[in-house]
């Protein structure tokens, strides 16, 4: 079946670059970083500017259709069956400019933060654990950097947002200027318009040292229990996760052991603040003086389009023996992953957004499915979730503070009264009992705590 007669309208708005079924180009358009979701949506637009957003918005508005805006497609997942959906691409909106006097930079909203973190050296931004994130989707849902517990979440950063509301007005949020809206956007992730540049503040990082420390798995237990100890008062100029996971690529003389990996950044001189963590012998230590900018590929992601699971989370208050060893057990050769919280990353932040911290000493991630995981996590759990590390759906209240998820609904309900656009994690107007949209076909089971 071909487009219908709705779609075909939407054919020369964005100068053209509009994909519908059928066409040569819309199976690469439509296909997301994470190979694994198989989004089919109405079309594929890739506007270059505000007023072609708009124009888009409005021309959904009039046939019916509804519009998701999407950066890579890391969390394509969550957005759900797209059949009456356009799928706005925002590659086509780049541009970066850096304001080295003022320590401030802004981005265009097709931006990846392998193009940022280089242009603003010798200032660092709070980037991502990997290169290939887009820059707008990670900073609105929180933002979590390897200078976290120093400097807080990467939401609390920006300075202003540009956009365009679903009524098709651009505007400009910003601590004097539609403050509510920008309250709602740092935090609130793509529910409240169709964000089109950021602006946010850059740091002056002078040194850095940063790497891993690895163990074999088999002395994970004391190793995990020990940094878990040592992670309760360690600096706040440090910010670590642990891992247990099979050896990365980069440690060849390692390939094929599990391993124990504690990687992560501390500002300024590091050997007092590692000495405890070195005394535990491990086999591997890179940890070094590196530039800023090689922090985006200090976790050793994966780089590039590929099929992924998703990952859920979950806040983890501090742990004990008994709870690092029920958390080892259940997670078996599946994996752990542990990111270390508290600091900046903990304190309720007064100007900051509707995400201005997160409460909790640890945060688990795991593959969804790990239930048993989840289940040996609950006696530790704050019931905090970590939405940008959330797969599919679920209870998306879980990722806020219970004040504030009624003023994140109001504020919906007045910027997006019709339910035009179309979120990863949807917050449902004031007006609404749930989320309009099904679930997604490939959401993975909700830990229940």
């Amino acid at each position: 079946m071909g487009p219908s007669a709705a779609q075909v309208t939407l054919r020369g708005l964005c100068g053209g670059a509009v994909h519908l079924p059928g066409d040569p180009a819309y199976d690469l358009a439509r296909t997301a970083w994470n190979t694994a979701v198989d989004q089919r949506p109405a079309a594929v637009a890739y506007p270059a500017d505000p007023a072609e957003v708009a124009a888009l918005l409005r021309a959904a508005r009039a046939v019916g259709l509804r519009v998701a805006s999407q950066g890579t497609g890391h969390h394509a997942d969550a957005l759900g069956p797209l059949d009456d959906t356009i799928l706005l691409r925002t590659a086509a909106m780049t541009g970066l400019s850096v304001d080295r006097a003022a320590r401030r930079a802004r981005v265009g909203a097709g931006m990846l933060w392998v193009d940022v973190v280089d242009a603003v050296s010798p200032l660092a931004a709070l980037h991502p654990a990997a290169p290939d994130v887009g820059v707008v989707g990670f900073s609105l849902s929180g933002g979590l950097s390897w200078y976290g517990r120093a400097l807080g979440l990467q939401s609390n950063a920006i300075t202003a947002v540009e956009l365009v509301t679903a009524g098709g007005d651009a505007v400009r949020a910003d601590a004097d200027h539609e403050a509510d809206l920008f309250w709602a956007l740092r935090g609130g992730g793509a529910n409240f318009g169709v964000v089109t540049a950021l602006e946010f503040a850059l740091h002056p990082v002078p040194e850095v040292h940063a790497g891993l420390l690895a163990w074999d798995a088999a002395r994970a237990e004391r190793v995990l229990a020990a940094w878990v100890d040592w992670a309760a008062s360690a600096p706040e100029t440090v910010t670590t996760a642990a891992r247990v996971m099979p050896a990365p690529g980069a440690l060849t003389d390692l390939r094929g052991r599990q391993l124990l990996v504690v990687n992560g950044a501390v500002l300024g001189p590091a050997g007092a603040a590692l000495a405890p963590l070195r005394g535990l012998r491990p086999e591997v230590d890179t940890f070094a003086r590196v530039p800023a900018a090689a922090l985006a590929r200090l976790h050793l992601e994966p780089e590039g389009p590929r099929p992924d699971d998703g990952r859920e989370s979950l806040a983890l208050r501090q742990l004990d023996g008994a709870g690092v060893a029920a958390l080892l057990a259940a997670a078996g050769t599946g994996g752990l992953e542990l990111r270390h919280l508290g600091g900046a990353l903990g304190r309720p932040l007064p100007t900051g957004g509707a995400v201005s911290h997160v409460d909790g000493a640890f945060l688990l991630v795991a593959r969804p499915g790990s239930r048993g995981l989840f289940e040996a996590a609950a006696p530790y759990a704050t019931g905090r979730r970590y939405l940008a590390l959330t797969a599919g759906r679920g209870d998306v209240s879980a990722g806020y503070d219970p004040a504030a998820w009624p003023r994140l609904r109001a504020i919906r309900a007045a910027v997006d009264p019709d339910g035009l656009l179309v979120a990863g994690h949807p917050i449902p107007s004031a007006r609404e009992v749930a989320p309009k949209r099904a679930p997604s076909r490939r959401q993975g089971p909700w830990p229940t705590v």
